[in-house]
């Protein structure tokens, strides 16, 4: 592994496995525990409207995305309320809407898009210094805000009625938790791409939540998985010449299906010992 690192572009990889993973371990924490993995993947595939618009207007896609992916965020979050309609089918039509829109700046753009595919399914051999300092300045953010509404989010993830009666603002703070979903989808996409997005930012916390149950245990848990897997991946996908993100992608899988069976024997073996 070290010697790969004497590369410029190996070393960005690096960089930007652990930006990620961190992105990752506390944002998809409230994803899966406020079960919003689909709104999630709702936000990923509008932000490509932000990608082809970037293309159009001749500036980096991360960047433009980034207001994309915002506006879609709370636009998800605002149209089941405001217009009457039901939150999978507004996001439903924002998700479609976005990727046309991606579609058709594209289509407009003169040339070709040489890099459309890594924004698609992810390259993070591809990923540039300019990308690290946007990922870093996101990461930062997303720890900011976490930091200093902790107790807020938590209790909007594990019981937003109570919340809301008690006089917590659930609907701001919903609307904020989507915001940084956002973020860390524009974090996550030049590594694993629009596609594979949903897959690195759930399973991480998935696995981790096999093991604890404890909102801050599990944000750290879930971003060392995703530090640890998302290397592996990145490894593995260099040595045997693979496409990184599906690579780290079935790496996570496949330490999924792991410890989904290795939980099951430890609950097993707890249940037996206070039967006997």
């Amino acid at each position: 592994m070290p010697e790969i690192l004497q590369y410029e572009f190996m070393r960005n990889a690096f960089y930007a496995a652990i930006l990620v993973s961190i992105a990752c371990g506390i944002v998809g924490t409230f994803v899966v525990i406020k079960k919003i993995v689909f709104i999630s993947g709702g936000i990923t595939h509008a932000a490509f409207g932000g990608i082809g618009l970037g293309y159009f207007l001749g500036i980096n896609p991360v960047i433009a995305a980034i207001p994309f992916s915002l506006l879609s965020a709370i636009g998800i979050g605002l149209v089941g309320k405001k217009i009457k309609l039901s939150e999978d089918s507004a996001i439903g039509i924002i998700w479609s809407v976005g990727m046309a829109i991606g579609i058709v700046f594209i289509s407009l753009t003169p040339g070709y898009a040489p890099d459309l595919f890594s924004y698609l399914f992810g390259s993070i051999l591809t990923v540039s210094t300019s990308d690290i300092f946007i990922m870093l300045l996101l990461d930062f953010i997303i720890i900011v805000v976490v930091l200093l509404m902790f107790k807020e989010f938590q209790a909007l993830a594990f019981d937003e009625e109570f919340s809301s009666i008690v006089g917590v603002p659930t609907k701001a703070l919903y609307l904020l938790l989507l915001s940084l979903v956002a973020l860390s989808i524009i974090v996550l996409i030049r590594v694993v791409g629009v596609i594979l997005v949903i897959a690195l930012l759930t399973i991480p916390t998935v696995i981790a939540r096999q093991f604890t149950n404890k909102l801050k245990k599990l944000m750290l848990y879930s971003t060392i998985c995703a530090v640890i897997l998302t290397i592996a991946g990145l490894w593995l996908s260099y040595l045997f010449d693979l496409p990184s993100g599906a690579t780290i992608v079935l790496v996570l899988a496949f330490v999924f299906l792991i410890s989904s069976f290795i939980s099951k024997r430890i609950v097993r073996k707890s249940m037996e010992c206070s039967a006997k």
